[in-house]
This record gives structure tokens, sequence and C-alpha cells, in this order.
């Protein structure tokens, strides 16, 4: 056991190893009876791939690259694949990133396409397809851009052509619905196949604050008619609607408080924990019927469980095993269900659970300890008050190194994350990145500010106009909780986040004097700009529930914005940015490094070519977290070991 100082604690978790375990499998499906997903290759220029596993255990890659599947409906994506098995072989249709068409693809042969280019604007992109062979169709969501704005764009749901005739032609594609609303979510269609339900909502609404639940007839000819809305509205949040075997309509409302099931209008289960949450990406999937009436449930109140419910009981019975996290991501195929599961101690790999037997196993992308696991994080879940007696909820992972022990007097440095959204929450699993710092001896603290999800509608609304206030506060009452408790080193506090964590990251460095430094990785920081449209269509309205509407208060805007309050920034910072970013877009990382000129603070900006928003490629990540714990050591007066020094300008 050695006695070092924090921070100069050697570990074998380096950048490169960070960066090769970055992301995790998303979008799980059947194709007969095999489980497939997405997973990301970091190492091949960020691409996702798809994965089978086969009857024999085997997992292996369906596409090679460079092929990417990954959708860009409204620039977050969608669930971007489908398939069945047809004559004894798979079919498969995928959206692939490059160029945003949909393709179709028997293993084994070459993708070919089903949709056309347009040249107008973003184009034409697809997300949510399903497979409806007997009709030789892919049904799904199209997004088609009529302008060159961000804005200028309509979403319906529209039918392709599996044999290929629409791969030229736009208009053999058949739109099922009009465009009366802003957003719409992919079909979901019932057992008999006469009925279609799917999710709409328009600007200024986030789907988090409200949406509608719309159900059509299926007419023989493959037309939609008489839709009708049957649940929902401008402030109730329904985030996921499918049928039940028998034909009822389950979806998961937040009229209560809380994002619960219900069964044709009727609560199932009724829990102060949430069944659902937001839906950032269209196909997040967060329950799924089973033929025989049951339904998988991915539930859970500050973190989620996979269970199985009994809608005519209302129990659960959660699967056994290490996991304490489940993405919104499930299928189901007779009596298994599949989902992507995770823990503080493993990371993200493909859970299938039999309903037969209770039995939970891994499938797909197995966790394996790249280092010795006595160096992972030992995180606390803690609640603190914040300003108003208020809770916070935060996870805090001390420095931890089997090792190495500080010497007896010192404090060590923390680094407070800021997670994006805002409206989402940091979740309770292994992550490398910040193992990368715990075990050199930096702490982390996670921070699930108010406005994030999982804690209940009134939780998340604690951020309504309140952007830049209430993250910020609570931000800071967990790093001065931290070092009053004598956790941390008050000197030798930092604040990081990205996207509108990078937001929180900057406007805590203008608004407090309670960090040492900071990292702000692709955020927004010009509301105004913002808001008048120097971002994506999504998020175009998003500031009119988080600072209000800004003709009827600009103020707010230029009172709140980083950039208008440059010169209010003492303490050195890492500015990181995607110059292919369309959500936060470079301009705003380039308008605030002007306004700071002159003023003599140490700051760098590291901007990167061919990113967007999330840093993908590992040469980017491992750049990224070189130069971020460069900036520590300089501050905090660290010895990290072999990492290059960060170049500081003034």
């Amino acid at each position: 056991m050695h006695t070092l100082p924090y921070g100069s604690w050697p570990s074998p978790i380096d950048a490169a190893l960070t960066a090769a375990h970055d992301g995790h499998p998303e979008y799980v499906g059947f194709v007969g009876d095999e489980p497939w997903w997405t997973e990301p290759r970091p190492e091949e220029g960020g691409r996702r791939t798809l994965v089978r596993r086969r009857a024999d255990g085997r997992e292996e890659t369906v596409l090679p690259a460079p092929w990417n599947v990954r959708s860009r409906v409204i620039e977050y994506g969608g669930h971007p694949w489908a398939g069945v098995v047809l004559d004894g072989r798979p079919v498969v249709v995928f959206v692939n990133f490059a160029d945003q068409r949909l393709y179709r693809c028997e293993p084994g042969g070459e993708p070919r396409p089903l949709t056309p280019v347009s040249p107008v604007g973003g184009g034409l992109r697809w997300a949510e397809p399903r497979l409806l062979p007997d009709q030789g169709e892919v049904w799904c969501v199209l997004e088609e851009f009529t302008g060159d704005a961000p804005t200028d764009v309509r979403r319906v749901l529209a039918a392709v052509p599996l044999d290929g005739s629409a791969a030229q032609d736009r208009d053999a594609v058949r739109e099922l619905s009009d465009d009366a609303h802003r957003f719409v979510t992919g079909p979901r269609i019932s057992p008999d196949g006469r009925r279609a339900a799917w999710l709409v909502w328009d600007h200024p609404r986030m789907p988090w604050d409200g949406t509608e639940l719309v159900v059509a007839e299926v007419r023989d000819d493959g037309t939609l008619s008489r839709p009708r809305t049957v649940a929902g509205g401008p402030r109730e949040s329904i985030a996921q609607a499918d049928w039940a075997a028998d034909g009822s309509l389950l979806y998961a409302s937040d009229r209560t408080g809380w994002w619960n099931l219900y069964r044709d209008g009727v609560p199932l289960c009724p829990r102060e924990e949430e069944f659902a949450g937001p839906l950032w990406k269209l196909g997040h999937r967060w329950f799924a019927p089973l033929d025989n009436g049951l339904v998988a449930v991915v539930h859970g109140r500050g973190a989620t469980a996979l269970g199985i419910l009994d809608p005519e009981t209302g129990e659960i019975v959660d699967a056994a095993g290490p996991w304490t996290e489940f993405a919104p991501t499930l299928a189901v195929h007779g009596e298994r269900v599949v989902s992507v599961g995770a823990s503080p101690r493993s990371a993200y790999e493909v859970v299938e659970l039999d309903t037969r037997t209770g039995r939970a196993r891994v499938v797909g992308a197995e966790h394996e300890d790249a280092v010795d696991p006595a160096h992972y994080p030992e995180p606390q879940i803690r609640t603190f008050t914040g300003p108003a007696g208020r809770d916070i909820h935060a996870h805090i992972y001390p420095p931890h190194n089997p090792g190495c022990v500080p010497p007896g007097d010192e404090l060590p440095p923390y680094v407070v994350w800021a997670h994006g959204g805002p409206t989402s929450r940091s979740p309770l699993v292994l992550d490398l990145s910040i193992a990368y710092f715990t075990s050199r001896g930096i702490g982390v603290a996670e921070v699930d500010y108010g406005g994030s999800t999982g804690y209940g509608r009134e939780y998340r609304e604690r951020l309504r106009e309140q952007w830049g206030v209430v993250d910020v506060e609570d931000c800071a009452a967990v790093a001065l909780a931290l070092a009053e408790e004598g956790t941390a080193d008050r000197d030798r506090l930092a604040v990081r986040g990205g996207s509108a964590g990078g937001w929180t990251a900057a406007a805590s460095l203008t608004q407090t004097d309670v960090y040492a430094c900071g990292t702000i990785i692709y955020p927004v920081l010009d509301l105004a700009a913002w808001a008048e449209g120097e971002t994506h269509d999504f998020e175009s309205r998003y500031l009119e529930s988080l600072v209000g509407p800004i003709a009827e208060v600009p103020g707010r805007y230029a009172e709140r914005s980083p950039t208008e309050h440059a010169d209010r920034v003492t303490a050195p910072f890492l500015l990181l940015q995607g110059l292919d970013d369309v959500i936060c877009p470079p301009a705003q990382s380039e308008r605030f490094l002007e306004r700071i000129r002159g003023q003599r603070v140490p700051h760098a900006y590291i901007a990167f070519e061919g990113e967007g928003h999330g840093f993908r490629r590992a040469d980017t990540m491992i750049r990224c977290m070189e130069a971020e714990l460069s900036l520590y050591a300089q501050v905090f007066g660290l010895n990290p070991r072999g990492v290059p020094t960060l170049e500081l300008s003034k």
C-alpha cells in the first residue's frame, strides 16, 4: 500500500481503455427466435452495428463497416431497425446513418436501399420501422425536410414498399397520416391488425410535458381512418403505448404525477414510481406485453428494475440478478424477455429473462472486467438538502484505489457532474470514465438536480422556468455539502457536464465562486440565439418551459446566458465541441470564447471535425479524457502519471 497525494495514484484505467468501453447495447429485438441489438464500435469511427445471437450462443456482427445503424430523426434518433424471418431466412430493414436511407438486408447479402435521397434540407429520415411482410411494406416514422432551415420539417407515418420500388421514387412512399401534428411516434398495430396506435405532440410542448395517444382503424386497403385521441393532453405525458394480446390498449401516463401503467384507461399498478421516462428517442420501450397476458416492465424510483407485472393482481416479480439499472429497451418472444441491464460493478449487457423459470442470464455483450474490479469506484446513494430545504438526489463516488491511500490530513478534489437533458438523470452503473478519475484519487459527484427524471413529475418540474437557477443551485449545494462534511477539499472543487450539463457547468462558473475550474462539453451558452433558431426543431421551443417565452421574458434570457456574462468567469476551463453539432452548434462556443478574449482566464478550446452532439470516436474520447485530467492537475496541483499537458491560453 502506497501513501500518495490524491490525483497521483497510478491506475490501470487509461483513456484508451475508457474510450474502448464507451457506449452500450441498445434497441433490442427478436428476429425469429434470435435476440438482435445495436452495439457501438468506438474504434471504427463511432459507428453502430447490428449484432445477433445465434441459437448456439455465438454473437455475430451482421453489418460490416462502414454501415452505421443509426437514425437522425429529431436528431437524437430512434429505433433504427426491424427484422422478421421469411422462408427460413432473416430479413432486416435498417436506417444507415450516412445517408439516412432505409435499407433491406438478408445476412450475407449486400444491403439494398428502399427509400430515396432528397436534396432538400436535411433530406428524408426514418425511424421505428415495423415490418408487415404480408402487405409487402414497412411502416415507420418519416421526417421530411421541406426547406433548408432546421424547422422546415414535417413528420408523418409512412409505408415503404419492401420491393425497393421507392428507392428512387418519393411518390411510391405511401403516407398513412397527415402532418397535423409536429411530432409522431411509430405505429403499434393491434393483434387483429384492425387498429393502430401512436403518440403525437406539438410545439411548444416536449413529450414529457404532454402528449396525446391516437388510435385509428386500419382499413382492408392498408390505409388509416377515423383517428381519434383516447388519452393524454397538454399536461399529461403518455410515454409509450402498445396492444396486449387480448386487444386491450396499454399505455404509460403520468396523470397522477408518476408514469404508471394503464389498460384501457384503468390503472394496473398504481405506485409512486416510474414505469416510463422521457421520450428523448423514438422507440424507447419501458413495457412489453406477453402473449400470456403478463407485461414485462422496466420500473423504479431513481433506478430501474426489470420485472413481470400481473395485470390482474397488480403484483410485480423482478428479475433476480446483479443488475440494478435497465435501459428503456425491451423485446418479447413467447415467454422470453430481452432488455439491457447494468450495475455499479458491470457495464450494460444484453439480458434475457425466461418468464417460465424466472431465470435471467446474459445473452449478449457480456461484461468482462478489463482491469481488476478492485479499481472500480464504490458509489454512495445520497440525498442532500438544497435551498428552501428541497431534496437533491446524487451519487457520490469517492476516490478509490486498492493500492493507494492519501496522506492523513489531505482532503480529495471532487468534480461535480451535471447530466444532460436537462430532463434526464444519472444511472448508477459502472462507467469507466468515472473510474478513470476515482482510481487516480479524484472524487466524482453525479447530481440529479431538480428537473431530473425518475422521481415523479413534481421533482421534474422544479426546473420549469428555472433552468440556470435550480440546476446551478443544486449542484453547488452538493459540492459545498461535501466540503462542509469533510468529504471534499473546498478549494479543489470542479464542475463538468455535456449538452444541458455543459450549460449548467458554464452557468455555474458565471454565477458562483464554488468551483476552481470547469469542463464544458458541447454546451448551450447563448439562450436567445438558441431560442431564435440556433438549434434543431425538436428542442427549438424547449426554452419556453425551461426559461419562459422569450417574447415575455427577454431579460431572463440575457440574465442567465453565460455568453452575456463571460466577464464573470475567473476560473480556468476546458471547452470541448463537435464541429458537426447541429443541436448545440459550434457558434455557441465560439461566441462565448470571443466574449472572454482578453480577460486572461486560463482556458483551452478543442474542436473535433466529424463529431456531432455526443462524441463517438475513440481518438476523440481519448483526447477529451486526457485534456480534462490535465486541467484538474494544473489547477489542483496534482501529479498524474503519463498524461499529456493541456496547454491553457489566456
